[in-house]
């Protein structure tokens, strides 16, 4: 019963996500496991709940992996190619699963099951939440990442994910820990002290004002944020235009999809260029050709468009480096000349790289339509564009705050992001929407972002989506953004809150030692 209870709460918080978006089970989802947690005896079964309850949120939430079934257009056999989004699925979901089982495990071995005291009970709340926001930043570090909790918050909640501006991500996610743990705590006071004497005391009890009041505090704080006027300079704008292509996977790499997306941005850049705009983006890998060879380029139709009409491009293309390929953005001017170049940083596992490719390579290699092996790009990148330095992000990117974060400190004055996203169902996209609405806000940068098949959009540094394509539609946008110079604390100092909670996890672990029974 206490498994199937820790299931649903887990289901509640992955219904946080698109495509129900119920953001608001976020700040409640959590507590029933912080209290199964504390209540169980056994170790084992510490684990086990934090397990089942992760299996819950990650299962839901990542269900649209999946939808990468069927690859019979790889030529993968429909069995296979179930077996393989199954097996993607199931270990991803896994993967972020036992991050909650060893956060249950380290939680309840560490903690008591009663205090006595005022200051043990805030010694056990900050420990727990210290060690959910250390292990979600090891999460983050690896490659498999993307359901933080406070990706639960986005699009919707904007004024909670301004707290990002202070420390990144990580500060929503202590925020919802935080609310989730007192709801939690007062729960089990309710347990260990009853003194109700009447029925609207036990559902409003006074202990309950502590997290209602954190809840307000912390939505007042980000709402001051989120006030903050933008106040655009007219020097400072720039027009720009989307071209979402919508080219099916399927037809993408042969020689079908290069002529309908030759015929179809060259199409649309001559209908951008023509009202106006001072560039144009492409989506990830939107004429996949090699773009560093010269003679690949300037027979394209494409190519010969930018030289007429000379607006600046920015193409999604492969690059070279070395022997190997890589997922790029280039900066084409109005000469035909790369300007700059942006290589993908973060790479998509099992899709463009086999993670223990020794043990799995041969198994699941097939899932790349691409011969030569993607390599990811380098970490500190610059793009300099003709309007100052950009901040870039190629698909699975834009699930990593820092590698936004890095770009800004370095001076970049807005955001564009490319991505594909036909490989999947539509609650991809909007997942992938709400990644860039959370970046957006970080980094306070107006983001213009193209997808192949949708969603494209604009978003303005308040997390504000400003235009939202279709899904599976071919659409050209065009519109004026603003170049900002602004750094948010977030951006100056970057993840400063870890480690302070990890100080604070080891004050709250001296607190709690003498509680323990032997």
């Amino acid at each position: 019963m206490k498994l199937l209870f820790a299931f649903i709460s887990g289901i509640l918080m992955g219904m946080t996500t698109a495509p129900v978006g119920a953001w608001f089970l976020g700040w409640v989802a959590l507590a029933p496991l912080w209290i199964l947690v504390i209540q169980q005896k056994k170790s084992f079964d510490k684990f086990l709940l934090g397990l089942t309850w992760g299996i819950g949120y990650h299962g839901l939430a990542l269900f649209w992996i999946t939808g990468v079934h069927p690859m019979t257009w790889l030529g993968i056999p429909w069995l296979a190619s179930l077996a393989i989004a199954l097996f993607c699925w199931i270990f991803i979901t896994l993967w972020g699963a036992i991050l909650v089982a060893i956060w249950a495990y380290l939680f309840g071995v560490l903690t008591p099951t009663y205090l006595p005291g005022k200051i043990f009970i805030f010694a056990r709340v900050l420990l727990g939440i210290s060690l959910w926001c250390c292990l979600e930043k090891i999460w983050s570090l690896g490659n498999l990442w993307w359901t933080s909790l406070s990706f639960t918050q986005s699009p919707h909640n904007l004024a909670i994910l301004h707290l990002g501006q202070l420390s990144g991500p990580i500060t929503v996610t202590a925020a919802m820990v935080t609310v989730n743990a007192l709801i939690g705590e007062a729960f089990l006071k309710i347990k260990y002290q009853p003194n109700q004497d009447n029925f609207l005391s036990f559902i409003l009890p006074s202990y309950f004002l502590i997290p209602i009041t954190t809840l307000l505090f912390f939505h007042i704080v980000g709402f001051s944020l989120y006030k903050i006027p933008l106040n655009p300079k007219p020097e400072a704008a720039l027009k720009v235009g989307i071209i979402q292509g919508n080219i099916p996977n399927e037809i993408k790499l042969n020689s079908q999809g290069w002529y309908r997306a030759l015929e179809g941005y060259t199409t649309g850049y001559k209908k951008l260029a023509e009202q106006d705009v001072d560039a144009i983006l492409t989506p990830e890998t939107a004429l996949p050709f090699l773009w560093t060879n010269q003679n690949n380029r300037k027979f394209l139709s494409f190519y010969q468009t930018i030289l007429e009409k000379k607006v600046l491009a920015w193409v999604g293309g492969y690059g070279k480096k070395d022997n190997n390929l890589t997922n790029s953005l280039f900066s084409i001017d109005n000469k035909g000349e790369i300007f700059s170049r942006y290589d993908k940083i973060k790479l998509v596992p099992l899709g463009e790289y086999i993670p223990f490719n020794e043990v799995l390579g041969k198994l699941i290699d097939r899932l790349s339509p691409l011969d030569a092996h993607l390599v990811p790009g380098k970490t500190n990148q610059i793009f300099d564009t003709p309007f100052g330095k950009a901040i870039v992000g190629i698909c699975y990117d834009s699930a990593f705050s820092e590698v936004f974060q890095r770009q800004t400190l370095a001076g970049g004055e807005f955001i564009l992001t490319a991505a594909n996203n036909a490989h999947y169902s539509s609650i991809m996209p909007a997942q992938h929407h709400a990644q860039d609405v959370m970046r957006a806000i970080e980094n306070d940068r107006w983001t213009v972002r193209a997808t192949n098949t949708g969603y494209s959009g604009i978003v303005d540094p308040h997390g504000r989506t400003i235009w939202l394509s279709g899904i599976n539609t071919y659409e050209t946008y065009a519109t004026t953004i603003h170049r900002r110079k602004t750094q948010t604390l977030y951006v100056k100092l970057g993840d400063w809150l870890t480690p302070v909670l990890l100080v604070g996890a080891g004050l709250a672990r001296l607190i709690l030692l003498p509680n323990f029974r032997s």
